[in-house]
């Protein structure tokens, strides 16, 4: 997934968006208000973690534009603020959810996932397209009921693809979902990524799940 995380805590932001990247998502970061505005005007987001008690502009009036201006993007309070008319107040502007701190990882990944199935109209946390099953919560894949071990990255690859069944999608697309505000990927690192994903889910001469579209990009679905 690509996120934005607001907050204007260094060590809580570092902690979180560490733990975010390990797991292979892209995390753009911002310190402040204005910072996510801008990031949220150029940048096509799965999530967005949003602190309220932020320099320059609070999260509610960040919350209450994006909302007013059509922008559907899932948004997850993360606040330290855990009054009950808060809560209410946050959800009611048009929130997704609403996390208190302290928290736990764990939890807040969860709470993201969640959010972000809503968005694509998922019922469960499991996806299945074929014989392929993923499971976004243990984070494990199988084809055929054989388990196949990915990395963090093809993961994400996998994810971003499977969330979309049958829509082609284009290189500018898949990169801009894998990779954040910082980092810089060579010109060929959405195809190779793609190569390397496509032979881990066919073992044994399995069909391909991941089909080339020539001159537009590529599509996630089983051939009938």
């Amino acid at each position: 997934m690509r996120l934005l995380l607001v907050e204007d805590s260094d060590r809580l932001r570092a902690t979180v968006a560490h733990a975010l990247s390990r797991l292979g998502h892209a995390v753009d970061e911002a310190v402040d208000g204005r910072e996510a505005e801008i990031a949220v005007s150029l940048n096509d987001y799965d999530a967005i973690v949003l602190d309220l008690m932020l320099p320059h502009r609070n999260g509610i009036d960040l919350l209450v534009e994006w909302r007013r201006q059509g922008n559907p993007t899932p948004i997850l309070i993360l606040t330290a603020k855990d009054a009950i008319d808060d809560r209410v107040r946050g959800l009611a502007l048009g929130a997704d959810d609403y996390l208190v701190k302290p928290f736990a990882i764990e939890e807040l990944l969860a709470r993201l996932g969640a959010i972000v199935r809503r968005r694509h109209g998922q019922l469960d946390a499991v996806l299945r397209v074929g014989d392929l099953t993923v499971d976004l919560t243990s984070r494990s894949v199988k084809r055929a009921g054989v388990e196949i071990i990915l990395t963090a990255r093809e993961f994400a690859l996998l994810e971003c693809l499977a969330r979309r069944p049958g829509h082609t999608l284009t290189r500018e697309q898949i990169e801009s979902h894998l990779y954040g505000e910082e980092s810089s990927p060579l010109s060929n690192a959405v195809d190779a990524a793609v190569y390397a994903l496509r032979r881990k889910l066919s073992p044994d001469g399995a069909p391909p799940l991941i089909h080339t579209r020539r001159g537009l990009g590529y599509v996630f679905q089983e051939k009938r």
